[in-house]
């Protein structure tokens, strides 16, 4: 399966246009990464923590998405889009939404 940001794929021709197909991924994030996370900000440098949990959580919601375009008989996504929100009373959730359009290439 190609995915893409683009709106084309170069070299190919999109033959069939399925449909706008989504991924969602809902994580938590507990109190250990939210304190590795406090000591980071604190020293400085990088949240491995929160990085490994987004990389996993945006990974997750392509997957989904590929796997309903192909329950649509696609084998290609163009103009994906990737949009990332903090959810929760106390900002303890990431939310992870890919969507795209499903497509069928030559």
């Amino acid at each position: 399966m190609i995915i893409t940001t683009t709106p084309t794929i170069e070299g190919k021709k999109i033959i069939a246009y399925k449909g706008i197909v989504f991924g969602e991924v809902i994580s938590g994030v507990n109190f250990i990464k939210d304190f590795a996370a406090g000591l980071t900000n604190f020293f400085g440098g990088r949240s491995g923590s929160y990085e490994g949990e987004l990389i996993e959580a945006r990974e997750n919601a392509i997957i989904e998405m590929e796997g309903r375009a192909l329950s649509m008989g696609a084998n290609a996504v163009v103009g994906v889009d990737v949009d990332y929100e903090v959810l929760g009373q106390g900002n303890d959730m990431l939310m992870v939404v890919v969507s795209g359009t499903a497509v069928v290439v030559e």
